[in-house]
């Protein structure tokens, strides 16, 4: 990989590198673009850059400290090559743009144009070609400058490999040379301490002071700080015999999470206001930083058992352990804790000093033979939890298992450690501690996530009842915070617990800092580049514009077209009108800020376009009224609505079909654009108010004005019904049997609307019979006249008895059958009679 071809193949930067001018400026005259020669100068410096990268990855030797440090030069060099040729693109554009209003040259035979349109097309080429070349440039050296990051990045997985399987011969030989080399290592140690604390307490005794004062406060600040703030949720409370299992999760998970942030912000702050003030010696620093490593894990480890094991408060346990095996799987743990972290910290000390590798390998084969003895010896506890369920019982063995596989991996780390593999056994050690304590960590975070995100636990919680007493919140408004509360604990346990165990495989803080960039910043989806940040200010910006359209509505209906005494209908369309023109421009600055292209929108549009002319009309109309509705929201789900031959509960509305629930619990599947184009009454679009009815009849003999006052006092006892608008009585019409009355009153909630209307129909029923009023039921008189001499008049009188019949309440009548004798018939005496008929009556 080489500079050469790269520069060859572009004439444009080889001459603005030498000095001559470009073979496009010998054809027109040289421009004076600040833009242009500031981005030859800035593409000169990238390809110095470049090169100087190149050199040093053909270095032989270099550590995986140093390949950390080039993988960031190159990964800056790429961003500041991707930034030179992002610069050149608007200009660009404005050429083409520029380009395409002057039109192309004139062909022969065609009137010439003038001389000023023919320069300017000359010099816009010119200045095109240039920011082509340019731009051309930039792109190989990016290829180049992502092709030596690959480079790098294989560079260090090969040094990690060689360093994790390199084997090493393990004699009684190597002990001696290793012991002999320790005595001497520990001689130059002593005497670079004893140097370095010389050179502070005589040169440097201020700035130590000064270091150790602001540590001191740093650590009052987190450390009393962090009590103060967050001791409620992490403190367990003695007086509790029974804890809850949140409770105990909870007190876990922030116990061992908040003690150890703040610890590990003390020690931060210690290492770097003592490197800040200038009093660690190159020496001296990598020791000491190792030191407080091995601080941390050490307390990490202890916080995590007690918090889980709790060796001495059984109440306060998560897992079914007795005391004595809580006690010594605990010891077990922070024993592998100290003796890892004694390896790594008196590696340190024998890379600082210089030490010979056999000093190393000496300490780190102990090492792992003395966690693979701890592995095997815990292996055959009894720390199970008796089944009288008393801790103070003797316990029970492990599960067969459970015991096979902390034996497993005993031998497997001492046999890797004999046969020579000591940096292999040294790293599986580590992992089994490291990522032990971070997954289990996690997962109580996981597990203290999941349980306080469920329905009605988090009202039971201390921030819970916090929050319901300050912002006197409901229960649905409380479970939604859990939800909250919930997704945050889930995000805090993936965000301290994943960079932990990255930095344990190997990644370097740096690459923690690089992933943590892009994934913030560039994120590609095909070519387009979005970033979580961009998205961020984009919804942050969107929420503003709508707040602020919803703002310059109400001013716009309050102050200037309520003074203006605007008719409702155009009040209300200019405030549509205006709410979708701001919503349209947030979105458009949004999506503009988050990084999207707006013309893959646009793409997009012309794709749908031509779907719609394929017959997706329904389709793509379906989908614009769901919008429609979900934005407009006419109706929204648990609205009773009615529409066509449809009517019930809306359950769901999607941006396709609407789903309606009827009253027989029949789903009903509506397309959405019949809900836009179509009539529809919705009975709680406002609020849940209805008015109900119920008729009500007496007989003639009835006093009105008593039935009136009844009715009305009936209604007023219920308390259900409104008492504004106020229920009142209609006297609606004389009825050819009875007088007609109607109660008209208002509910609060249309649903109770069945439950009242029955309970005042039994109550008017009963209160008449005691009051004495009666409710008629449809009669009339029938004459039967047998005599033939008067047949026409029997006729008529027939004839007047059904129109009566018919004109009485729906639903009532009397079927009358009559008989007229016929004149050949023998003469009977005139007979009449007269009678009442009730139902269903007939007549001979």
């Amino acid at each position: 990989m080489g500079t050469g071809p790269l520069v060859a193949s572009h004439a444009f930067a080889q001459d603005q590198q030498s000095g001559q001018p470009a073979p496009q400026a010998e054809q027109s005259p040289q421009l004076a673009n600040g833009l242009l020669d500031a981005t030859v100068a800035d593409i000169d410096k990238a390809k110095k850059e470049y090169g100087s990268l190149e050199e040093a990855s053909k270095a032989d030797g270099a550590d995986d400290e140093a390949l950390v440090a080039l993988s960031g030069r190159a990964d800056e060099l790429n961003r500041t090559i991707a930034a030179i040729s992002a610069r050149l693109k608007p200009r660009f554009a404005e050429i083409d743009a520029r380009l395409g209003q002057l039109g192309a040259a004139p062909k022969e035979g065609q009137p010439p144009e003038a001389p000023i349109v023919t320069q300017e097309r000359d010099r816009l080429n010119a200045e095109r070609s240039q920011i082509s070349a340019l731009t051309l440039d930039a792109e190989n050296l990016l290829t180049a400058t992502n092709r030596i990051t690959m480079q790098f990045m294989e560079m260090r997985r090969k040094l990690f490999a060689e360093t994790l399987f390199k084997r090493t011969g393990i004699s009684a030989d190597t002990f001696e040379d290793a012991g002999t080399a320790f005595v001497d290592e520990g001689v130059r140690f002593s005497a670079a301490v004893t140097s370095w604390m010389g050179f502070v307490l005589k040169a440097k005794f201020g700035s130590f002071l000064a270091a150790v004062l602001l540590s001191l406060c740093a650590a009052l600040i987190f450390l009393l700080g962090g009590y103060r703030l967050f001791r409620r949720y992490y403190v367990r409370d003695e007086s509790i015999e029974n804890p809850s299992y949140i409770s105990r999760l909870s007190v876990a998970f922030w116990s061992t999470l908040i003690r150890t942030l703040s610890l590990v912000a003390f020690l931060v702050t210690s290492f770097l206001s003592l490197s800040n003030f200038n009093v660690l010696r190159p020496d001296i620093a990598p020791v000491l930083g190792a030191f407080f490593g091995f601080i941390w894990l050490v307390y990490f480890v202890g916080r995590l058992t007690n918090a889980v094991f709790a060796p001495f408060r059984p109440h306060w346990r998560l897992v079914k352990l007795s005391n004595k095996g809580a006690r010594s799987l605990s010891w077990c743990l922070q024993a592998m804790a100290v003796v890892n972290g004694l390896d790594y910290v008196f590696d340190r000390i024998s890379e600082s000093m210089g030490s010979p590798v056999v000093v190393t390998v000496a300490k780190s084969f102990f090492a792992a033979l003395l966690i693979g003895l701890i592995l095997i010896a815990s292996s055959f506890g009894r720390p199970i939890l008796a089944k009288s369920g008393d801790p103070d019982d003797p316990g029970r063995r492990w599960p067969h298992g459970m015991a096979i596989i902390l034996r497993v991996l005993g031998t497997l780390l001492i046999f890797t450690a004999v046969i020579g593999y000591v940096g292999l056994a040294r790293f599986i050690a580590t992992q089994l501690i490291m990522i032990s304590a971070v997954v289990a960590t996690m997962y109580l975070g996981f597990q203290l996530g999941k349980a306080v995100s469920r329905q009605g636990v988090f009202a039971e919680t201390i921030i819970g009842r916090f929050l319901e007493n300050r912002f006197k919140l409901g229960e649905v408004a409380l479970d939604q915070a859990g939800l909250v509360a919930g997704l945050s604990t889930y995000a805090i346990a993936l965000l301290t617990g994943i960079p932990l165990i990255l930095l344990s495989w190997g990644f370097h803080i740096q690459d923690l800092e690089l992933i943590a960039y892009r994934l913030f910043t560039e994120i590609r989806i095909g070519n387009m580049s979005i970033s979580l940040v961009g998205i961020f200010a984009g919804i942050m910006l969107f929420a503003g514009g709508y707040l602020v359209t919803r703002w310059v509505q109400r001013w716009l209906d309050s102050n200037v077209m309520a003074r203006g005494q605007m008719d409702l209908g155009v009040r209300n369309s200019v405030k549509t009108g205006i709410g979708y023109l701001g919503i349209a421009l947030a979105a458009i600055i949004s999506i503009s800020a988050a990084g999207i292209d707006l013309s893959s929108l646009a793409l997009v549009a012309s794709a749908l376009s031509v779907g719609i002319g394929f017959g997706l009309q329904n389709i793509v109309s379906n989908f614009v009224s769901g919008l429609i509705l979900l934005v407009e929201r006419p109706f929204k789900v648990g609205d009773w609505i009615v529409s066509g031959t449809s009517e019930g509960i809306v359950k769901r509305i999607s941006v396709r079909a609407t789903e309606i629930e009827t009253f027989r619990k029949q789903s009903i599947i509506v397309p959405n654009s019949e809900l836009i184009n179509a009539s529809l009454g919705n009975w709680t679009h406002r609020n849940r108010l209805a008015r109900s009815e119920i008729p009500v009849s007496v007989s003639f003999e009835s006093d009105p004005k008593r039935v009136m006052e009844i009715l009305l006092e009936l209604v007023r006892g219920v308390p259900k019904i409104l008492r504004n608008p106020e229920p009142h009585v209609e006297f609606l019409r004389f009825g050819p049997s009875s007088l007609d009355f109607e109660i008209r009153f208002y509910l609060s909630d249309l649903s109770d609307g069945m439950e009242i209307r029955n309970n005042l129909r039994i109550d008017i029923l009963r209160r008449f019979r005691e009051e004495g009023i009666s409710i008629p039921y449809p009669h009339q008189e029938l004459h039967i006249v047998r005599d033939g001499k008067r047949g026409r008049q029997s006729e008529l009188l027939a004839s007047s008895a059904l129109a009566e019949a018919a004109d009485g309440p729906e639903g009532e009548g009397e079927i009358v059958a009559r008989h007229i004798a016929s004149p050949a018939e023998e003469p009977q005496p005139e007979s009449k009679s007269t009678g009442r008929r009730r139902g269903r009556a007939s007549a001979d």
